[in-house]
């Protein structure tokens, strides 16, 4: 399964160790693939992604 993580772009704090969470269970566990958006809407409106694995996450 290929998901994609969009975020609104404000200040939240833990907001990176969800993600960081999510991509690894959802990448060891299940397989799934990780896209990531930037720029919040601007990302998926203009194909604005990058990869999301677990190298890109960790921290």
């Amino acid at each position: 399964m290929r998901i994609g993580v969009l975020t609104g772009g404000g200040d939240c704090p833990g907001l990176n160790a969800v993600i960081r969470a999510v991509v690894r269970k959802g990448v060891a566990a299940h397989g799934h693939e990780f896209i990531g958006f930037r720029d919040g809407w601007r990302g998926p409106l203009e194909g604005d992604t990058r990869p999301l694995g677990i190298p890109e996450v960790r921290g």
